[in-house]
């Protein structure tokens, strides 16, 4: 975990800097329901989180069999990405333990977010892709932001919930801190791969099927 390190790309780009606002309005939206509340603002922002690879691997699945050309691994790396942002969710759903009121909120807000970012996609997958590693900056920043509160004593460090545990294969007695951790580590490297699909996109270094 030593190598983690807040990352900000600039936004030189037309394209990256409408990107960068679409991120800064899902931000605002964000901190208008739960502001401070990490835990439950986890929920929110990893509900988010899991749309973008499924919606991203489902659109390059249906491109690669449409063109009959090998994806060169696109697929399964979205698809990964995907599953991790929604083990993400199911961990802190453990922890937070939203009421019923909350959970419509996640699933109305997963819904739209779905719809909006499809059309983004379609309309510009460099964008879609550089929406996400901003999006991904601004969870690096939210969850070291929730372990400083955790170790200012500000957030009590209670017991990683057993689900964490059997994923992240974590010690008995591993604490909230340390699933933190590994979560935001997972935020830094999908923050990474994305703006990495984003330039494949402006480079036109793309694979056979996308070319």
């Amino acid at each position: 975990m030593s190598d983690f390190a807040l990352t900000h790309r600039e936004t030189n780009k037309i394209s990256e800097r409408l990107a960068y606002k679409i991120t800064q309005l899902l931000k605002f939206s964000l901190n208008i329901f739960y502001g401070k509340k990490y835990a439950k603002r986890a929920v929110i922002l990893e509900t988010i989180a899991a749309v973008p690879g499924m919606v991203a691997g489902m659109f390059n699945h249906l491109k690669a069999l449409r063109r009959m050309k090998d994806d060169e691994g696109w697929i399964k790396e979205l698809l990964s990405e995907a599953d991790n942002e929604r083990m993400h969710l199911m961990i802190f759903l453990d922890i937070a333990k939203p009421s019923w009121i909350e959970r419509g909120l996640v699933l109305l807000g997963q819904a739209v977010f779905i719809c909006v970012y499809s059309i983004i996609y379609l309309c510009s997958s460099k964008i879609a892709h550089r929406v996400v590693g901003y999006f991904e900056e601004e969870a690096c920043k939210s969850y070291t932001e929730f372990l400083e509160k955790i170790d200012s004593g500000e957030l009590e460090n209670v017991a990683a919930p057993d689900i964490a545990i059997k994923y992240y294969q974590l010690q008995d007695d591993a604490r909230l801190r340390d699933v933190v951790l590994r979560i935001r580590e997972d935020e830094a490297k999908h923050r990474d791969r994305n703006h990495n699909f984003a330039d494949c996109y402006q480079n036109k270094d793309l694979p056979a099927h996308q070319a």
